[in-house]
């Protein structure tokens, strides 16, 4: 374990003097990835891939110029500690939020069930096993989603609901990602109906583009 902290720190020592956006940052972006992707914490929830998907963002923006929060600081602990406090924080969001919205859309009689079990399970149909996801480099991924060169991410909407679809949605999860509960009050939809829509149409097309690149 030792020796691979190492690996990994050596290399995050070669992207930071590459400047951002060039080929050879995005080589070592992507090795980085690769590695430290098989040491990410696991869990068996829904929104677990969402919430892998922004820990890579999070670390493509601020492992060298902290654009978008504190930079990586080798002082603070190894790589992967830095990316699963992150993605330990991204899951706690989501739990936090879901158990909002169960609140407050449960019935009467469950949420006063002496147990409360009923009122924190998990639905075991959307409870499937994830596999972490290494993400495109930030900026080609921001460029493919503004030009939407096919209108394939503008068409794919919630159903009567043209103005929320994968354009607006991915966008919106991007550092600094607009949370789930924001985005509810904003379309006036509920979180597991963003979150669901998110998971199945927009994720599926994000990993689609990755590998057309040769990203992943």
């Amino acid at each position: 374990m030792v020796e691979f902290d190492e690996q990994l720190r050596n290399l995050v020592s070669q992207v930071c003097g590459h400047p951002p956006g060039s080929p050879q940052r995005q080589r070592l972006l992507t090795q980085i990835i690769r590695l430290s992707s098989k040491k990410l914490w696991r869990e068996n929830t829904p929104y677990y891939q969402d919430a892998v998907q922004q820990t890579w963002l999070y670390f493509c923006r601020n492992i060298c110029e902290g654009l978008t929060g504190q930079k990586y600081d080798p002082t603070y602990g190894s790589v992967v500690t830095w990316l699963n406090a992150y993605l330990k924080r991204r899951l706690q969001d989501f739990y936090i939020n879901q158990n909002k919205e169960q609140a407050t859309t449960v019935p009467l009689r469950v949420r006063q069930s002496k147990s409360g079990e009923s009122s924190d399970v998990i639905d075991p149909v959307e409870n499937l096993a994830a596999t972490p996801e290494v993400p495109p480099i930030l900026d080609e991924l921001e460029t493919w989603i503004n030009t939407d060169p096919t209108g394939e991410l503008r068409s794919t909407h919630i159903k009567g609901r043209p103005d929320v679809n994968c354009q607006i949605l991915i966008l919106k999860r991007l550092p600094p990602e607009v949370s789930w509960k924001d985005l509810s009050e904003e379309f006036g939809l509920a979180i597991p109906t963003l979150s669901s829509f998110y998971q199945r149409q927009c994720l599926p097309r994000l990993r689609q583009f990755a590998e057309s690149e040769g990203l992943i």
